[in-house]
């Protein structure tokens, strides 16, 4: 279902996806997309795919990790980053299966932190999201222990009603442009 429903928006949402690339290219030119390597479901690798926001000589860290992040980011960057405009692209990853519109949200694959503390909880099992629980409930202002925390609720109390509870919160929050660094 997760496949064909992001078929369906891959297909709607193309003129976005044209406007976008464009916007890109205008501002910064190629590439267009970036892609990084994260973990997924068993803590087996992928790549996830965005819109590029930041710089191409940009370190492949976590953003947390850097003192001022906002000098990496291209001038259209933070407004794509803030609408979640660079998220789009992860339709391609669900229509891989790599991942789904709602879990935790995969992991880079050197942050070992946040991938070792997931582990020990067992949230390895569930395939990461596009959107997930932790994101809503603060995104890039919780601490990599409260993210855990988040994402053990999620994996015990998974549900259809939360589900939709996260898609319609995750909706809210992304007009609201709340808990995203700017």
């Amino acid at each position: 279902m997760s496949k064909l429903f992001s078929l369906i928006l891959l297909i709607c949402l193309s003129p976005v996806f044209a406007l976008v690339a464009l916007a890109i290219i205008i501002n910064d030119g190629f590439p267009i997309f970036f892609k990084q390597k994260r973990v997924g479901l068993n803590n087996v690798h992928f790549w996830i795919y965005k819109f590029r926001t930041m710089k191409k000589d940009a370190p492949d860290i976590a953003t947390h990790l850097v003192k001022d992040s906002t000098s990496l980011y291209t001038s259209i960057g933070p407004f794509l980053r803030m609408f979640s405009f660079d998220e789009l692209p992860q339709l391609i990853n669900i229509l891989k299966g790599d991942m789904v519109f709602i879990g935790p949200r995969p992991a880079l694959y050197n942050q070992d932190d946040l991938n070792n503390l997931r582990t020990e909880a067992g949230v390895q099992v569930l395939t990461p999201g596009v959107t997930g629980w932790a994101q809503v409930n603060g995104r890039d202002e919780l601490s990599i222990p409260d993210k855990v925390k988040m994402d053990i609720y999620y994996l015990e109390n998974q549900s259809l009603w939360l589900d939709i509870k996260i898609l319609f919160m995750t909706i809210f929050k992304v007009f609201k442009t709340e808990g995203v660094k700017k």
